[in-house]
């Protein structure tokens, strides 16, 4: 179903980890309260990023939260939804400069969103998350992108954000898939306009249609994974055409979805 040699040896592109200090600033995220916690798949822990935390990310995309592929790999935007923004970053000619980050830390679980949604002002979070926003942005940013309710929130609530074009756009896993391609793609002429390709980049590629399909995902650069991981990561195509089909080869188990998950593999 995927054409991998699984004693092939790992990619030798990787993403080595975050520099010092910003690995530092990841170990001081504060707390949630013990109030709050239900309201998040709390036990799993954080993730934080994606990309590149040096400031030359040209482009910052803000998101949600991670789930359960996320998780596991140790970076955000990694699974289903992260492969369709990847596809949004390919026609914008980006393939490395860019940075992915979330409103929370923690996947919020689904159903209390707007629970969890007044955390993002809480004082020490909101001095947490905005303090990490400018540690990873600089001068050579372009462009900032949210993506669903909870990235725009947090956006608004930067107060030192750069005055570059910013795009609220849905969340890529956002239900109606006709309302996510028209938005998308009534976003990427001004966001082409604003953000400069990276050598290899192409911005000349079709918008979006109708809806999202196959040719608009782009799989995970090896370069935004930690060393080790299976090559077939961060390019799921082989579940989206399997019958039945999945999205994504990591998901919680319906009987205890708070502390365990199944992960499939592909069959060689």
């Amino acid at each position: 179903m995927i054409d991998f040699n699984p004693g092939a040896p790992p990619s030798i592109e990787f993403d080595k980890g975050p520099p010092i200090g910003i690995a530092r600033h990841f170990a001081a995220v504060p707390p949630i309260a013990p109030e709050h916690r239900d309201l998040f798949w709390y036990d799993w822990g954080p993730v934080f990023y994606r990309g590149r935390l040096n400031g030359t990310a040209k482009v910052l995309g803000i998101a949600s939260d991670p789930g359960p592929t996320e998780r596991l790999v140790g970076r955000t935007l990694v699974g289903d939804a992260g492969q369709r923004v990847q596809g949004f970053l390919t026609k914008l000619g980006l393939t490395t400069s860019y940075a992915l980050v979330n409103a929370f830390p923690l996947a919020v679980h689904p159903s209390k969103v707007s629970k969890a949604l007044p955390l993002l002002k809480d004082s020490d979070q909101l001095a947490w998350r905005n303090r990490f926003y400018d540690l990873i942005t600089d001068s050579r940013l372009e462009a900032i992108i949210a993506f669903g309710g909870n990235a725009q929130a947090a956006l608004r609530l930067w107060d030192s954000a750069p005055e570059v074009p910013t795009f609220e756009i849905p969340h890529p896993s956002a239900h109606n898939g006709a309302d996510l391609a028209a938005r998308w793609a009534a976003a990427i002429p001004a966001a082409r306009a604003a953000v400069t390709p990276d050598p290899g980049g192409d911005q000349t590629g079709p918008n979006y249609g109708g809806g999202i399909t196959e040719a608009d995902y782009a799989h995970i650069p090896h370069a935004d994974l930690p060393y080790g991981q299976p090559i077939w990561i961060g390019d799921d195509r082989w579940g989206r055409t399997d019958s039945p089909r999945h999205n994504n080869t990591l998901e919680r188990a319906a009987g205890d979805p708070d502390h365990t998950m199944t992960w499939q593999a592909p069959r060689s």
